[in-house]
């Protein structure tokens, strides 16, 4: 049922149809006979940048970075043509070409859009997939503390790891996913376990240079202040392809700390829970505290448990002692900590667990076609969840298989940035919820099953998250978000998820879109759309 409203809200959007075979052949000669016309590629050097879907490359580069298997299946539609730029002229070209015969392009970094928007459609399209345009530089003394440049189809592990060779005290807050694409994570926002120290991935964004839709590149000068704001929390695809961000680095201690706490509420998970509320997004902004709600596993105990994931920026010995004042339900101690390098403690959230065995290359590995069935949601909390509600959450979730809530806590240093400052909205809300199913078995019932489970879920908690309008994080795109729209007035359309993701800011980015992009040329199911032509 998801699959068949997911599609059919895609195709309410556009009305041009999927192509066949046949058409995919001629969309591919004339894109090629554009593209060698804006470029002076080689028909050798031809055949692995443009990929048509008869060639042997097209099924493994299509499927290498599908995130989600829900979207790998044999029904799901394909794009005509998949490139693959490895200079800027290229990506020029691209553009230019899409633009020239009028083919939706879908722009892929990572592929770790939740609902696959940067490589499905329900209209006639093709993809743009950088990940090849994975170039790292790091200057460790560039002034400020280093910065690098980094290309937007470079890996989140990539960047860890050459900012690793350079410097053991010298780190990026974003993401604890080391296979997500930089292009994606950052220009929607951007966040990890540093949040609390240093704000968001986009607060350290200092310039980025970007393909327009005339198939021109600008950096931050020649772009403009307005386009450089929207890049940074608006998603890079409403307003062009990005090929490459510049960052600040930031500085941490030689030694770092973690610790995980489990308990089931069997135990005092709903005590834990209810006060991690009150100290996580109050406490030291060198501490990092996530908890993990998950339903128990079906056949197996009735009970939910709760997971405590935290890295903080000093000593065991520190943590120890202001856990211990200010949350001592938790009941730490020195033996459930572990103390490591900064770049041990990214191998640490990715379950290793003996970090001091496991080589730092492992954040290279990209992994490819390697997704399981998943759906995403998010929520924000503004107000503590009172001990009696959060019981009565405990018991349903306990009801709900393979269902879980990731709960972040905000607060700290991300509040230092204005709400205006960049695109992204939601700075003082208290903590962040990732509604979560992840499962493994194909078909239709299981989906019906895992997904009918979230969304249950997702309304349990409508009473306790922020209202008017009930606020998404943008880079859990959730295609839910407007689905039961079906009119043809696009603007309308954008600003009902709009509203969600952006707040007060969806107007600017809407007047930017305008501006830079006024035939809404990068669109996918939820970009930014362009005003009205009797509001110009």
């Amino acid at each position: 049922m998801y699959l068949i409203i997911f599609f059919v809200f895609f195709a309410a959007s556009y009305s041009i149809p999927l192509s066949s075979a046949a058409e995919s052949v001629t969309i591919y000669e004339d894109f090629v006979r554009c593209f060698k016309n804006k470029t002076t590629i080689s028909d050798d050097s031809l055949s692995d940048v443009v990929l048509s879907r008869t060639s042997v490359s097209f099924t493994p580069v299509l499927r290498a970075y599908i995130r989600n298997a829900r979207f790998n299946t044999s029904t799901t539609p394909k794009p005509s043509i998949i490139i693959l730029p490895r200079v800027d002229p290229h990506v020029q070209a691209a553009v230019i070409c899409a633009k020239t015969l009028n083919l939706q392009l879908k722009i892929r970094s990572g592929g770790h859009d939740y609902d696959g928007l940067s490589y499905v459609s329900a209209v006639t399209f093709i993809v743009l997939d950088l990940s090849n345009y994975r170039n790292i530089s790091v200057d460790i003394k560039d002034g400020g503390g280093g910065s690098a440049w980094v290309q937007t189809g470079a890996t989140l592990g990539e960047l860890y790891y050459r900012i690793w060779e350079k410097s053991e005290i010298h780190a990026f807050p974003a993401g604890i996913c080391p296979t997500v694409g930089v292009g994606g994570h950052v220009s929607g926002g951007g966040y990890g376990h540093l949040i609390r120290k240093f704000g968001l991935t986009i607060d350290h964004v200092v310039d980025a240079t970007i393909v327009d839709v005339n198939g021109q590149i600008h950096d931050r000068k020649s772009m403009g202040e307005d386009l450089f704001w929207a890049l940074r929390g608006g998603g890079g695809g409403s307003f062009g392809v990005v090929l490459a961000f510049k960052v600040k680095l930031v500085t941490v201690p030689k030694t770092v700390t973690v610790f995980r706490i489990d308990k089931s509420t069997d135990q005092n998970a709903l005590d834990i829970v209810h006060k991690w509320q009150f100290v996580a997004p109050r406490t030291d902004p060198g501490l990092f505290m996530r908890v993990l709600l998950a339903s128990p596993t079906k056949n197996k105990t009735s009970t939910v448990n709760a997971k405590l994931r935290a890295l903080y920026l000093g000593r065991a010995d520190d943590v120890v002692s202001k856990m211990t004042e200010e949350f001592p339900e938790l009941g730490l101690k020195k033996e459930d900590c572990q103390e490591m390098t900064w770049i041990q403690s990214l191998l640490w959230w990715m379950n290793h667990v003996d970090v001091d065995k496991v080589k730092p290359e492992v954040l290279l590995e990209r992994k490819p076609d390697s997704a399981k069935f998943l759906k995403r949601k998010s929520d924000y909390v503004e107000k503590e969840i009172t001990k009696p509600e959060l019981n009565r959450l405990f018991q349903k979730l306990a009801t709900l298989d393979r269902t879980g809530l990731v709960l972040n806590p905000y607060g700290g240093n991300l509040n230092a940035t204005a709400v205006n400052e960049t695109a992204f909205p939601h700075r003082h809300k208290l903590y962040k919820i990732q509604h979560s199913t992840t499962w493994s078995d194909a078909g239709p019932e299981a989906e019906r099953l895992y997904i009918g489970n979230l969304r249950t879920a997702y309304r349990i908690m409508t009473p306790f998250v922020s209202k008017n309008p009930r606020s998404s994080y943008f880079n859990y795109r959730d295609i839910d978000i407007g689905v039961n729209d079906h009119g043809t007035d696009s603007y309308r359309k954008g600003e009902i998820y709009g509203r969600k993701y952006f707040g007060e800011n969806f107007d600017r980015l809407v007047r930017v879109k305008t501006a830079v992009d006024p035939e809404n040329f990068f669109r996918n199911e939820q970009s930014i759309p362009t005003l009205p032509t009797t509001r110009r």
